[in-house]
């Protein structure tokens, strides 16, 4: 159903289920605690945003008609704190066409109609989080790129650059040194003694036989 990168994707993600309809709460509850980083869940808008106090999440799916706070008005309010960089889904039914145009306008990242169909949610939650995720990635690779260029140059940039560009999602760089010998046409000698020097300062970090971790956080490197 879901690709390795996908579910990785969604391994990360803290996520909010909003709907005062015990029935559909305890289906999501079951169907998504398997995929996401972690699950929580309110009856209603008032609880949710307790949690969101509280909590660092990544994801809301709401439901409009709710008691106390509907979910219109939740987002509204998760719109106004800046602090907030929260993809919403907005679980409807059909009834409530009339809520759509209030949706629009706030902007939400995703519809999802009830009853709610396990692959359709999936994919919608992909769509709305993969953004941010690919977002944060590429500004962790390009800040890690500039800071390793301030050390070396020539023919070892060229190696660390075709690492970063070459890793999954998890920052996992899948290959040989004979496969990098080959794509950039270096010398075997360079992209060996690249590799120690990047393990040596703990940017790279070897898994285990052609398996890499490059590590992001640039405070890891000793000059």
């Amino acid at each position: 159903m879901l690709s390795k990168n996908d579910e990785a994707v969604m391994k990360k993600i803290k996520v909010l289920y909003v709907e005062d309809e015990e029935d559909i709460l305890k289906f999501a509850s079951i169907v998504l605690e398997d995929y996401v980083d972690k699950l929580f869940i309110a009856h209603n808008g008032k609880e949710a945003l307790e949690i969101l106090k509280q909590e660092d999440i990544d994801l809301i799916i709401t439901d409009i008609l709710m008691p106390k706070l509907n979910g219109i008005d939740l987002i509204r309010e998760i719109k106004k704190n800046p602090l907030w960089d929260i993809a919403v889904i907005v679980a409807t039914a059909h009834t409530e066409t009339q809520y759509l145009l209030d949706c629009i306008e706030l902007k939400v990242d995703g519809y999802i109609l009830k009853p709610i169909d396990v692959e359709e949610l999936l994919k919608t939650i992909l769509k709305a989080v993969l953004p941010k995720f690919q977002a944060n990635e590429l500004r962790a690779k390009n800040v890690l790129l500039n800071a390793i260029s301030v050390f070396v140059g020539g023919k070892k940039i060229e190696i660390i650059k075709y690492l970063i560009e070459n890793s999954d999602s998890e920052n996992i760089f899948y290959g040989s040194y004979e496969d990098i010998v080959q794509e950039l046409g270096v010398s075997k000698p360079t992209v060996v003694k690249t590799f120690r020097q990047l393990i040596d300062t703990g940017l790279l970090i070897r898994l285990k036989n052609k398996i890499y971790k490059i590590q992001p956080d640039i405070s890891h490197y000793k000059e």
